[in-house]
This record gives structure tokens, sequence and C-alpha cells, in this order.
């Protein structure tokens, strides 16, 4: 076993600094009331020794962990599968790294997990809690609102209760999917069919709606229900090509739906955009722009997504922390989308 130097310590900070340990405290703590001439000799200190700071008796200082739990109501399997979720980590990543927050995640498969991470949140582990992916009957809400963590959601909720106080961010999926629809019906098409997302996701409830807005008489065999994925897209066009082979146009409600189209419609001898044109939805750059041909699809920034969501919550916390609680409350945040024209329509 090899023998480590011990850590330095406050007195040791202090002592280098010509300072009291109260100083050094306070200046590592994020304290106020240290002039500074003195806030600059501490931090010279701590960096010539390499001083780390006892987290635990810095929460009891600063009353936060510096640590956000990124909830992701999905198995693994399905988030490590799906670029969506490693752009919006991204986004979540770079916010709460810059403010020296970690960053823990937890992923749900089964209702046993949804037990284990709202048991987490409850035991005081984390500062807060960014969510997304939520299933229209996930208990994941209840539970978080019972453990009291101060949450922001990615994408639109929608359950049942007492909403006041939700802050979410998502993207203009309604109008963004007329704009896609829109565009099929300005080259001319008009049997233009839609595959859904998961239905029980608010997301793929806000395309079909955006879809109908423009379809309004469209023939009910036109929708399909799909559920975001290349395999869930594949089977969704074999069923139209079988009810509606006279069909022109696909509205896919993402790109990993539509690459699944893709496929199945090249399979069957259908040349696109020529016989089929083909419009997705998120504009995921390693999916949209290597597919053949390259997709037509409704740009949202994910990435940007995430940012916001752990900078409205970091917002948050930080007004919890003052005694009055001073600035406004953060707000939910809707982003605008828009059309990227490629080959695919």
């Amino acid at each position: 076993m090899t023998e480590t130097a011990p850590r330095p310590t406050l007195e040791a900070v202090a002592a280098r600094a010509g300072v009291s340990r109260a100083t050094v405290s306070r200046v590592v703590n994020g304290g106020d009331g240290v002039r500074e001439p003195l806030v600059r000799r501490v931090r010279e200190a701590v960096e010539e020794l390499g001083y780390v700071p006892n987290q635990a008796a810095r929460s009891l200082v600063t009353r936060r962990h510096d640590a956000v739990a990124v909830v992701v109501a999905e198995p693994e399997t399905r988030v490590f599968a799906d670029p969506f979720f490693a752009l919006q980590l991204r986004g979540i990543s770079k916010e709460l790294t810059a403010h020296d927050n970690q960053l823990v995640l937890l992923l749900t498969e089964g209702r046993d997990d949804h037990a284990r991470v709202g048991r987490y949140l409850a035991g005081g582990h984390v500062d807060g809690a960014l969510v997304f992916s939520l299933h229209l009957d996930d208990p994941l809400p209840g539970l978080i609102q019972h453990a009291g963590v101060p949450t922001v959601f990615g994408g639109r909720p929608d359950w049942s209760g007492d909403r006041r106080g939700v802050v979410y961010v998502d993207s203009d999926n309604r109008g963004g999917a007329r704009d896609a629809v829109r565009h099929l019906a300005g080259l001319g098409r008009t049997r233009i069919a839609h595959i859904t997302g998961a239905l029980d996701q608010t997301s793929a409830v806000d395309r079909l709606d955006g879809y109908r807005d423009v379809m309004v008489d469209a023939d009910p065999r036109l929708i399909v229900e799909g559920d975001f994925t290349p395999a869930g897209g594949e089977r969704a066009m074999r069923e139209l090509l079988e009810r509606c082979p006279d069909l022109d146009a696909v509205f896919a409600a993402n790109d990993l739906t539509a690459a699944g189209a893709l496929r199945v419609l090249r399979e069957s001898g259908r040349r696109v955009p020529e016989d089929v044109a083909v419009v997705g939805f998120d504009d995921m750059l390693p999916v949209a722009e290597q597919t053949e041909p390259a997709l037509t699809t409704v740009r949202q920034d994910i990435e940007e997504m995430g940012r916001l969501m752990a900078r409205l919550l970091l917002r948050g916390l930080d007004r919890r922390a003052t005694e009055q609680g001073v600035g406004a409350a953060p707000s939910s945040v809707v982003l605008p989308t828009t059309l990227v024209r490629r080959a695919s329509a």
C-alpha cells in the first residue's frame, strides 16, 4: 500500500495566508464580509497548498451539495442508443460544470427504479433535479413532489393536479409539425402520412396535433403510431404502405423514425423524394445528414434545451438560498423550431 501525504487543512491555509481560520472558511465556502485583498491571499494559499474543501463540512455552511440529479424516464438501452439524450445531457453537463456542480445520472426501467429514484431524491443527496422523457402514467412527478426537491422538467408535463410552480423547457412541437406538413403540401403532395411518436408523451401528441392542424380532413389510415425509434419507423412505414400504397409524403415524429421509414421505402422500390417525400423532426446531425437521401427535418436546439433546464434550476436554487427569495422565480421556456431543407423533401 502506498502512503499518501496528509491533506492540507484549513489551519494550514490560514497560516500560509496570514489570516484566521474563520476567514479561510468564509472564503472557501462562498461567504460574505471578507475584504478583497484577504480573499486574494486565501485563494493564493489554497492554490499553493492544493487545498480541497471538505464537501460535507461545506454543505453544513452553504446548505448546498453542489450536485444535481438528472432523471431520464427511460431504460439505459434507449438512453445510450438515442443521440437525442446525448445532446440534451451534453447541454446539461456543460451548464452544471460551468457552475461547479456535479451531475448524478438516474435512469428508470421499471417500478422498482421509480421507487429507488424517489428514495434517493428524498434522501437529501442533491440540491435539485432535472427530469425528462416523462410518460403520461409516470409516477415520478408524484415522487418528486413528495421529496420536495426543486425540479425543472424537459418537455411540457401533462398530469392532473396542481401545476403551480411547475417549470419546464420545451420546443414548439406543434408549430414545428405544422411547418413540416405545410412544406410537404407546398411541394404538391396530397396523401401525406404521419408516423407519430409514443402517444403517452406530450411531444408526440403535440406533433400529431400540428399535423392535424394542416391535414384537417386527412384519411385516418394515414396516421400510424410509432415509438420514436428506427424499428418503430420501419414497422409503421410497412403498415402505411399496406394501408395506403398511393401515399406521396411522410412526416415522421423524429429523425430516428424517419430513418427507419426511409429504409422501408428504399426496400419497397419507392424513390425519395420523387415518389415519396419525407420530413423528420429534431435535426440530429448524426442521423439527418447520414440518411440516404439526407433528411429534411424540423430543427429543435436539443443541447440548448439541456443548458436552459440546468440554468433555470440553478437560478431557482440561488433564489431559494437568499432569505427573502429575492428576484423573479424562473418561468417555463418554449424554444422555437426551424425547418431545415435537405434532399428528402
